[in-house]
């Protein structure tokens, strides 16, 4: 490409522009512009030509109009190595047009107020910029095009170093971002729409197409054979490990990722101060308290050695004597909305530990769905919110009724099975796990696995179990152990023999309806 001498100026986001103006134009760059962006930069002294005196047009239409013209778009995509363009260009006076600087209407910012109007959303659709953007990209060859005020600095920079032209490796690059700046824009117009049209109940479009950006390359993925990156989902403002603030500690890893972002939806469930302690996408031990030290010392209790090297979570602030017993054992990652001074100056005598702040939790993200791929394919469904809104409601299956401290335990104990994978047991008391059995082929085993897990005796503990005990055997294990309630969502065709099997040992169990596998 040769020398740059004719820009297009015309941006929402005025950041560094008149520095870049002014370095374009110490470069011999004759700069044409629109509206808000052409007075600012007269007013630093800087040469404009006003778009409508150079096209001949005037802006009309509220400036709906300014750039839709065949002297600017002619300029952009008239191809240099073709002489029948540059012939075209001279017969409709049209001067070639090197470079295109451009970002656009707030679109997506003015969109998120509570207060936006459609109207206002609708005047905020930019449609001139995109044009000119996808424009210059598209003939990237000749035109340089930029849509990020970051990349003003490095292009004037080579520019000087090369005697005004920018290289094809840059050029190249910055097509790239133009067209994924109006993919992204496109994206956000549509969604909203959508919203509009289909209001606030949760759908599923008929073409789905979620938007994520890179946050960073990961040192490897779910294993060491395995590449890897974070990518965050754009527009979410829900509370999240994405959002996550790292006070210290090594880089996130893949399954860091994974694992910090189960543990945070499990203890966000609970309202007074609870610890969860997570290991290989599983809850090991869980535990809430008046106060959060012992929280945490019941659910490293509960499974101390799958505890070590675990990720931690906790609903409310950690303190300093939170801090310290955490810090008698070896774990990954701690997860807390904040932190007290005292409790983060002890965890940085232990540098490696990843420390995440992630702010209030009870901050919903709007329109957010789980998805999972296949080869070939996506499954996308609402996520599990499904909560026992009133115990009251449960249906007593048995002929003998939970005590008010069974039904306490079950509901605990019902809301951490659900972020088991299943086949999913958790055995536990009123404010802790004791024994959790996850991911088995068969019910019966997680059983087996939950009482064996346990490290206390189990008389008077209440079980969960995340879906339908399909045979009695289930029962008459946790029987046997000391187990006296149980929770369950019912609806096996054998539901009639596993009542009747409670009844024989004198247990009590109720139906929620209410199913949580999670695969």
């Amino acid at each position: 490409m040769g020398e740059i001498k004719r820009a297009i100026i015309s941006v929402y986001d005025k950041s560094w522009v008149v520095d870049f103006a002014k370095g374009l134009c110490e470069l011999g760059v004759t700069i044409l512009s629109t509206g808000g962006t052409a007075r600012v930069l007269k007013e630093e002294g800087i040469d404009v030509i006003d778009i409508a005196e150079y096209t001949g047009f005037p802006e009309m239409l509220d400036g709906r109009v300014k750039t839709l013209h065949p002297r600017i778009h002619g300029g952009i995509l008239a191809r240099r190595d073709k002489p029948e363009h540059l012939r075209q260009l001279e017969e409709n006076n049209i001067e070639p047009i090197d470079m295109v600087v451009i970002n656009l209407y707030p679109f997506e910012e003015v969109t998120s107020r509570p207060d936006c109007s459609l109207e206002e959303a609708i005047e905020n659709i930019d449609i001139g910029g995109p044009s000119m953007l996808r424009s210059a990209a598209k003939n990237f060859e000749s035109v340089v095009v930029v849509c990020d005020p970051s990349d003003y600095g490095h292009i004037l920079k080579e520019m000087k170093e090369s005697g005004g032209s920018v290289s094809s490796e840059t050029r190249f690059k910055l097509a790239m971002k133009a067209f994924s700046l109006t993919a992204r824009y496109d994206l956000h117009i549509s969604k909203y729409l959508e919203k509009i049209h289909y209001g606030e109940e949760i759908h599923f479009p008929e073409i789905y197409m979620p938007a994520f950006e890179k946050a960073h390359h990961l040192r490897y993925g779910e294993n060491p054979h395995q590449r890897g990156a974070f990518y965050k989902e754009i527009g979410y403002r829900g509370v999240s490990i994405a959002k996550a603030r790292k006070l210290q500690g090594k880089e996130m890893s893949y399954n860091n990722y994974l694992d910090a972002h189960s543990a945070l939806e499990l203890v966000r469930e609970f309202e007074s101060p609870t610890a969860v302690i997570l290991k290989h996408n599983n809850p090991c031990g869980v535990a809430t308290s008046d106060d959060l030290k012992d929280a945490y010392i019941k659910a490293r209790e509960a499974d101390p050695i799958s505890a070590f090297g675990g990720v931690l979570a906790f609903n409310t602030v950690v303190d300093e004597e939170t801090a310290k017993e955490i810090l008698k054992s070896y774990v990954e990652v701690i997860i807390a909305p904040e932190y007290s001074d005292e409790a983060l100056a002890l965890f940085r005598s232990k540098h490696n530990i990843r420390v995440l702040e992630v702010g209030p939790l009870t901050v919903e993200g709007e329109d957010y769905m789980d998805f999972k791929r296949i080869s070939g394919g996506l499954l996308l469904q609402d996520p599990d919110r499904g909560t026992i809104k009133d115990i009251d409601n449960l249906r007593i299956a048995s002929k003998r009724e939970p005590t008010e401290e069974e039904l306490m335990a079950m509901r605990f104990n019902w809301i951490v099975v659900k972020h088991v994978k299943s086949n999913a047991i958790v055995i536990g008391r009123t404010d802790r796990t004791v024994g959790i059995g996850a991911g088995q082929m068969s019910r019966v085993d997680s059983v087996r696995l939950a009482i064996e897990k346990a490290r206390s005796d189990l008389k008077g503990c209440v079980l969960a179990s995340d879906a339908f005990f399909p045979f009695r055997d289930a029962i008459d294990e946790a029987a046997r152990a000391g187990i006296t309630a149980i929770i369950q969502p019912g609806g096996s065709i054998r539901d009639e023999d596993v009542i009747k099997a409670v009844d024989e040992y004198n247990m009590a169990m109720v139906f929620t309806g209410i199913r949580h596998f999670r695969h």
